[in-house]
């Protein structure tokens, strides 16, 4: 993952006198530094949930200087000059305000702590939405539909079995890993029908919905203007058995609105990173990201393929901040795919570290309508593919059916990798990525049309579980092999230590299923052969050496 810098002079500002005089709503404030604030890298709880501290102290991320809010007097300053506060961003710092008023914007300019204004939005109504204009539904199953749907594993998944087989998720979910104890942020637009919508009545009922905020409007209301967010949630968080299970069932959500669907300006890039900032600040592990920007309202702020660099758009910057804070971070590649001038991915899509996702449809085949690489500095891009075409989304206030765009692929991804993160708590989320695109379909010669491919989460199960075995490797007790098994188990111990060793083949639970002694000799190797496993059901297990108060514990999977 690269270093994050801010330059602010790769930023163009315009400023107050070049504006008309009659003034747009909305603009960003760059204060010029953070000195004399209140909080310090020493005291993150004051600024800080201890999750998300917990998330950096997991990855070994440090407390840094852009984690510390915006100074609060520096606010106290701007808003003293008559300006409505918006949203504070901390990575950025800087402050997104209303006025219509250009003696408030000239008194807000004359403040020594502001280094510059930039005019964010002049026609907050427009009805701009390129992005999800090209997205598109089919009509609602009915209850035929869901009778002729395939019943496997622990999970009645009805009409989504068929993008969660198509990862080979099922297994994982078959091994208890649905979600629990993650949480993901949800950033989009409104999530009207969330609330009574029966696919999330278990997510209400079980307190997995953690909270809701508004970045588009003060104190606003996520439930209103759009009802896409609601689809893209049900993608995960849908569970009901029969009609629809969404990839990470029992994970939890916080519903963050940074999408104003009346409008399509450049302080929608500015409200995704103060969302991103709060999805941090209450220690998300995943955000799922089912928007992306190209083209505003204002021509001027237009992205041009060369913005696509993974360093020049602002959402992308917030993006990889996220990302570099221990998030992992997924976004929808685009739906351009199709268009002759323009079809590439957007922004955030083309971060370095962001898990950018396009769209297949059910036979492994490409959406024609989803985005494709290069980004502007050469990288590959998409990184992954989902189902994309013909995803089942929750509708209105009782429906599920067919929906078309990135939007929902994006989604059905991130679910999964909730799960598979969830599985394996001690990796980072870089490490979890890799194995993802490690497992795709297209890993041996990924490119910019489908990138990596199509992953296989068995195999990225498979991946993170293997364990290495270098002849002349002293520093462990315990290597084991194969790994993942099926019938036998070989257990090779390092005598060093002592002259009998206790092995024992634990289950998820902590309870002995097996026990074994084998004698060492000092300096040497001996192995032990765990036999007639066959029998054990497919799953988590693990391995635990003691010897002359040593021990050492080696996960292992049963196939």
């Amino acid at each position: 993952m690269k270093q994050i810098t801010f330059l602010l002079t790769a930023i163009i500002f315009i400023t107050i006198q070049s504006v008309a005089q009659i003034a747009p709503d909305k603009y960003y404030i760059q204060f010029t530094d953070k000195n004399n604030s209140p909080y310090s890298i020493d005291y993150p709880e004051e600024f800080l949930t201890q999750r998300a501290i917990d998330r950096r102290n997991a990855q070994d991320i440090p407390i840094q200087e852009n984690d510390i809010p915006v100074n609060t007097t520096y606010l106290q300053g701007v808003a003293a000059t008559g300006a409505d506060l918006l949203f504070a961003t901390r990575w950025l710092n800087g402050v997104t305000i209303h006025t219509t008023d250009q003696d408030v914007l000239d008194a807000i300019l004359a403040l020594p702590y502001v280094a510059n204004v930039l005019q964010l939005q002049d026609r907050p109504d427009h009805g701009k939405k390129e992005f999800f204009e090209k997205e598109s539904y089919g009509p609602p199953y009915t209850d035929a539909d869901f009778k002729n749907t395939p019943a496997t594993g622990s999970l009645d998944y009805g009409a989504a079995f068929g993008q969660i087989d198509q990862l080979n998720g099922i297994p994982l979910h078959d091994q208890g890993f649905q979600g629990q104890g993650m949480v993901i942020a949800v950033l989009d637009a409104g999530f009207v029908g969330a609330q009574e919508h029966p696919v999330f009545d278990s997510l209400w009922a079980n307190n997995q919905i953690l909270g809701t905020k508004d970045f588009v409007n003060v104190g606003g209301n996520v439930f209103t203007e759009s009802s896409h967010g609601k689809s893209v949630l049900s993608c995960m968080g849908a569970n009901k058995p029969g009609e629809m299970v969404g990839t990470s069932p029992k994970a939890s959500f916080w519903l963050l609105r940074s999408e104003d669907v009346l409008s399509e300006n450049i302080v929608e890039e500015y409200n995704w990173v103060s969302a991103a900032e709060f999805a941090d600040s209450v220690g998300a592990d995943v955000i799922n990201s089912s928007l992306g920007y190209i083209d505003f309202d204002m021509p001027q702020w237009d992205h041009d393929y060369a913005d696509m660099d993974g360093n020049t758009a602002i959402v992308t910057i917030g993006a990889d901040m996220a990302a570099a804070k221990g998030i992992l971070v997924h976004n929808s590649a685009g739906n351009s795919g199709g268009n002759a001038t323009w079809p590439w991915i957007g922004a955030p899509a083309d971060g370095d570290s962001v898990f950018s996702i396009g769209a297949v449809d059910i036979g492994d085949n490409r959406a024609g309508f989803s985005s494709i690489g290069p980004t502007a500095d050469g990288r590959t891009k998409p990184t992954v593919m989902s189902l994309g075409a013909g995803t089942t989304v929750a509708y209105g206030t009782e429906g599920v059916g067919p929906g078309n765009g990135t939007s929902f692929s994006s989604p059905v991804m991130a679910g999964m990798s909730t799960c598979l993160w969830q599985a394996y708590p001690e990796k980072n989320n870089m490490e979890i990525q890799e194995a993802i695109k490690e497992s795709a379909s297209r890993a041996d010669n990924p490119d910019n049309l489908m990138g990596w491919g199509i992953p296989d989460f068995g195999e990225a199960w498979s991946i993170l579980t293997t364990i290495e075995i270098k002849a002349g490797d002293n520093e462990s007790l315990l290597h084991v092999y194969p790994n993942p098994f099926s019938g036998s188990l070989n257990v090779e111990i390092n005598g060093q230590t002592g002259s009998q060793a206790r092995i024992e083949l634990l289950g998820m639970g902590g309870e002995v299923i097996s026990t074994e002694t084998v004698d060492l000799l000092p300096g040497s190797r001996g192995t032990q052969v765990f036999s007639k496993l066959g029998h054990l059901p497919s799953g988590i297990y693990f391995l635990r050496v003691i010897t002359n108060g040593f021990v050492e514990v080696k996960r292992v999977v049963k196939q």
